[in-house]
């Protein structure tokens, strides 16, 4: 999102009125002064993000339907394609219609939209446009929150695998509506709130979906007893890439003893690596290790949390997808999962000026 928005045509004042509120209320509500609110109704100031989404809570509706963001149905590709041919995904973030292309790391659950070739785009099905939300993510359970919301109700969650720190740069992008991180171990939960802020500012909210466990993976039988014997030791590991959570736990385990030769981009990337003896070691998080049939040494405890913008807040599709993370069902099924813990699930935190 960018700082400023333009000093395009807007409906503050007309939304104001029909809430029956002076400038003076409004700017109080809103926490900005009067002269400002007088020169953004008029166009005369272009108000910052964090203006824009105080006086949206204000006047109870999205920042989108108060300074006119216009729709499209022209669509745009969301990144590159990885080939040249494919189907693909549609959904609309902020008034965009984006073509999402299918990929390895894609999940869904529901048949693709559309095929595209080349340049060319064949007509596809815009039916779930509107009720779908598209998140990024490393969290290998995040099929088990679209399960929930498909049994809610009618929205769509499309999940890609993304580095945490690669999903906040597509959320600040305004190409997804949900971005996973874990850059923080579970003790000092804040540090995803700092890191949001640090990277892409205020005006964000953060979910939290879990706390979990990361650690050390090794080839069952190679008889590594702690994380400090594998590092001792002549191990062959596997990396991450800059930006992950893993990544970070890696440099704290090896800090600049070595640099591992391969690096996988997530946290299946490194399973097949130990599991087919690419590498001896690599971190990742426990479901994904004991799930594969290797060895797991637990090294820290990191809070995961789903960062959204706080525009996005009176969406149905969000509503939808807080219920769903609150609900009884999500919270047990995801309990279920190795490495899972779920105490405090459904926490909110708001990444404010």
């Amino acid at each position: 999102m960018p700082d400023m928005l333009t000093p395009n045509a807007n409906s503050v004042r007309q939304r104001r009125i029909a809430a029956g509120l002076s400038q003076a209320e409004l700017a109080t509500r809103s926490g900005i002064s009067r002269p400002a609110v007088s020169a953004i109704e008029i166009g005369r100031l272009s108000p910052s993000v964090t203006a824009a989404l105080a006086l949206a809570k204000a006047l109870d509706c999205t920042v989108e339907q108060l300074f006119g963001v216009a729709e499209s149905n022209e669509p745009a590709w969301a990144w590159e394609r990885q080939s040249a041919a494919g189907r693909y995904w549609a959904a609309r973030v902020g008034g965009q219609k984006f073509l999402y292309p299918l990929d390895v790391s894609a999940t869904c659950g529901m048949g693709h939209d559309g095929a595209f070739r080349g340049e060319s785009v064949g007509p596809g099905n815009d039916s779930a446009v509107d009720s779908t939300l598209v998140m990024a993510t490393c969290d290998p359970a995040a099929n088990l929150l679209a399960e929930q919301l498909r049994r809610q109700g009618d929205t769509r969650l499309l999940t890609f695998v993304r580095s945490s720190r690669e999903a906040l740069a597509l959320l600040a992008d305004g190409k997804i509506h949900l971005a996973g991180i874990h850059l923080a171990a579970a003790d000092k939960a804040d540090r995803n709130v700092q890191a949001v802020r640090d990277l892409i500012g205020p005006g964000y909210r953060l979910i939290r979906i879990a706390c979990w466990e990361e650690g050390l993976v090794t080839t069952r039988g190679l008889g590594v007893k702690s994380a400090g014997s594998a590092v001792r030791g002549n191990l062959r590991w596997v990396g991450r890439e800059q930006g992950s959570g893993a990544r970070q736990c890696l440099d704290e385990l090896l800090g600049d003893r070595r640099t591992p030769r391969r690096t996988a981009s997530d946290h299946r990337g490194v399973v097949e690596a130990v599991r087919n003896g690419w590498a001896d070691a690599g971190i990742t998080l426990r479901i994904s290790g004991e799930e594969a049939g290797l060895d797991f040494i637990p090294i820290r405890r990191e809070a995961y949390d789903v960062c959204y913008p706080a525009a996005l807040e009176r969406d149905p599709r969000l509503q939808g997808l807080l219920r769903a993370i609150r609900s009884t069902e999500f919270r047990r099924r995801l309990a279920e999962c190795p490495g899972y813990d779920t105490a405090t699930t459904g926490e909110l935190n708001a990444i404010d000026a």
